[in-house]
């Protein structure tokens, strides 16, 4: 189907807008009044312009606050509506927005609301315009989509149908299976968001929150089902107000919001991407480090032997159980700079992932590699992370594990495995990131969760691969004054006995982040725990925490090397979260 993107959803000026929608690859455009009156542009060079990007100004909008108003009120409304008709032929855009009144001055009369939009139809038709009139969520006497076409219907005017928004009719919980009681050619447009599941007012819901189809909490892909069983033949158009795309770079959220697209008409049914490979786990996370040697006895101290040497880089091998690390000394530009630079995930088609990231726009990234290095297949998460597609140790595949050179056998001290990885993103890539490791990697979102941080707002979201596959954490730091760009990452290995791989940990001289007392002090009103249990914890700095099912997870953190840190993670009753209470606590410690 073709796509379009209004122009509020990106920030810069209209033609800097329309430029990156061209190269992102949309269609056409929603033109938002405020941009066009802000351009120093003539319609007509605007029209030109628009042409030659290839793109279609598809929509015009928004006309506000039109019928349902005294004769006075209308007789002044329709000559508004004569300059902006005058005004879209010199655009040469055929179809405009009109919104449900929400003024005090409306009157609750659908009889007089249909015979208005009649005649404001009728003088559109004068300039070969049709008006498409939609449900605001916050209309004053018109809120739902069922109202809207009812007077629709009833004003029976052929330039007179209904625009459909996803948000205004989500936002309100309608059922929108009442869609395909519309015939498709009285859907005059679509227009496309999702919203995180806010309890708000529906106004500033709208203004702020709205952000792209698969970032938030809605069933947008069930509501582009109903509308196509209309036989709608129009666009698939994004309209999303949403304060951090207003500052965000406009190339980089058009390529997003297309991608948003892509995905949806997958979840819709309307088209087919390559299929999705969902990762089945870790293979490996990549640290870099310009001094190889604090980490280097970090891992030591957590049990992990350095098994291997990359045969032509300076890349170690750390291994335990199933989980791998491997530090780069070649990668950090900086002494201090150690970081989680990429990850590898176990795919069971490393080629067939590759193929659905590039139909989904993830940018690859080409690495430097020596001839008989191993081929390896890699995309670039929206924070800079590196994602690797893997088959370790499968002959069917070519494995990454052959560029190395064995020197040592691992010894297991009681980590078998990566539980998680934790991500923290730049504050205006969060959203973006959301839908990638989701469209492009095949992983579910949870809940997203927000936490006190002693400077501000900590936000949260966890996308896992059910039912035992790879588990990321994507992290928002509080601000973008922050530290969004180097605020420390962690990896999080899974043990079977915390206990006691936390005394080794010790033992071996190393010394775990500092959890104050007052926190065990409540730990112990809030929870019953078997005799010495709550003491052991409180001597090993090991937090705790249980969810409603009766699932424990009991968890503990190294102190930080460069930005980054490791968490030694035990799951117990068939917990899944991942200690999200606590989080305040390693948050404000990690300050200190």
């Amino acid at each position: 189907m073709r796509k379009s993107i209004a122009t509020v959803c990106l920030s810069g000026t209209l033609t800097e807008k329309l430029t990156a929608a061209t190269r992102a690859g949309f269609d056409g455009v929603e033109i938002f009044e405020n941009d066009l009156l802000a351009s120093p542009l003539t319609p007509e060079e605007i029209a030109a312009r628009t042409a030659d990007l290839g793109l279609t100004i598809d929509l015009y909008q928004p006309m506000r606050d039109i019928e349902a108003v005294s004769a006075d009120d209308f007789a002044r409304n329709l000559r508004r509506a004569r300059h902006k008709f005058d005004l879209m032929t010199r655009l040469g855009v055929d179809t405009v927005l009109v919104c449900s009144n929400v003024s005090p001055q409306t009157v609750d009369d659908d009889a007089l609301a249909a015979r208005q939009l009649s005649q404001l139809a009728d003088l559109a038709q004068e300039f070969g315009i049709r008006v498409a009139y939609e449900a605001l969520a916050w209309g004053r006497h018109v809120n739902t989509y069922v109202h809207a076409w009812r007077i629709v219907e009833t004003a029976g005017h052929p330039a007179l149908g209904t625009c459909l928004d996803s948000f205004h009719i989500l936002s309100r919980g309608s059922d929108p299976k009442g869609i395909e009681d519309i015939p498709g050619e009285k859907i005059f447009f679509l227009q496309l968001a999702d919203a995180p599941l806010l309890a708000m007012d529906v106004l500033q819901w709208s203004r702020h929150y709205r952000c792209f189809p698969g970032q938030g909490g809605f069933d947008v892909a069930g509501l582009v089902r109903h509308v196509l069983a209309t036989g709608y033949q129009g666009p698939l158009s994004l309209e999303v107000f949403n304060d951090v795309f207003r500052q965000a770079d406009a190339g980089r959220t058009a390529v997003d919001g297309l991608r948003s697209l892509l995905a949806l008409e997958e979840s819709a049914g309307v088209s087919a991407l390559p299929a999705p490979a969902a990762p089945s786990g870790v293979a490996f996370a990549e640290l870099a480090a310009g001094d190889p040697q604090p980490v280097g006895e970090l891992l030591a101290a957590l049990g992990f032997t350095r098994t291997a040497r990359h045969r032509g880089k300076p890349v170690d091998l750390w291994e335990q159980g199933e989980a791998r690390v491997l530090v780069n000394a070649g990668a950090a530009t900086r002494r201090a700079d150690t970081r989680l630079a990429a990850i590898g995930l176990e795919s069971p088609d490393p080629q067939a992932s590759a193929r659905r990231a590039e139909a989904l726009l993830a940018p690859t990234l080409p690495r430097r590699r020596a001839e008989q290095d191993v081929p390896l297949e890699s995309v670039v998460a929206p924070d800079g992370t590196e994602v690797l597609f893997c088959a370790t140790r499968r002959p069917q595949f070519p494995t990454w594990t052959d560029d190395f050179e064995h020197r040592a056998a691992s010894r297991s001290t009681g980590v078998t495995g990566i539980d998680h990885l934790a991500l923290t993103q730049p504050w205006h890539h969060f959203d973006e990131a959301v839908l990638f490791h989701r469209a492009v990697l095949g992983l579910s979102p949870h809940d997203t969760v927000e936490l006190a941080d002693p400077y501000g707002l900590f936000r949260s979201r966890a996308l896992s691969a059910p039912p035992d596959g790879p588990r990321l954490v994507l992290n928002l730091a509080p601000s973008p004054t922050d530290e969004a760009g180097t605020r420390a990452q962690h990896v999080a290995f899974a043990v079977d006995d915390i206990v006691a791989a936390v005394g080794r940990f010790r033992a071996a001289g190393a010394n775990l982040l500092r959890v104050p007392a007052n926190y065990y002090d409540d730990l112990r009103a809030r929870y019953a725990f078997p005799e010495g249990e709550w003491e052991t914890y409180r001597e090993l700095g090991i937090l705790y925490d249980r969810d409603e099912h009766g699932g424990e997870f009991r968890h503990c953190y190294t102190e930080t090397v460069g930005h980054v840190f490791f968490e030694f993670v035990q799951r117990s009753g068939g917990y899944r979260g991942y200690g999200a209470a606590n989080a305040p606590i390693r948050l404000a410690a990690q300050r200190r």
